[in-house]
């Protein structure tokens, strides 16, 4: 996986890895459910943001940082 970018999850299964943890078929398919979750969550947070960049939201949103829009996504969810 060195030639892409890693989400979260894979990071962490990878360092399991890494780290010689044996990794069995309850963790892979937990693996599998992780990713998938996470790619809801990046889905998700993609649509909130098309939404919510409007005229009316440009003076509240103008200083946020890409940490405080998720934080304000989160708080809504």
């Amino acid at each position: 996986m060195k030639n892409k970018q890693m989400t979260a999850v894979e990071w962490f299964f990878s360092e399991l890895e890494r780290m010689q943890y044996f990794i069995g078929n309850d963790m892979l398919q937990a693996l599998k459910q992780a990713k998938e979750m996470e790619k809801e969550q990046m889905i998700k947070f993609h649509k909130w943001m098309l939404e919510n960049d409007t005229e009316q939201n440009a003076d509240k949103y103008f200083h946020f940082t890409n940490s405080d829009m998720l934080n304000e996504y989160y708080k809504q969810d």
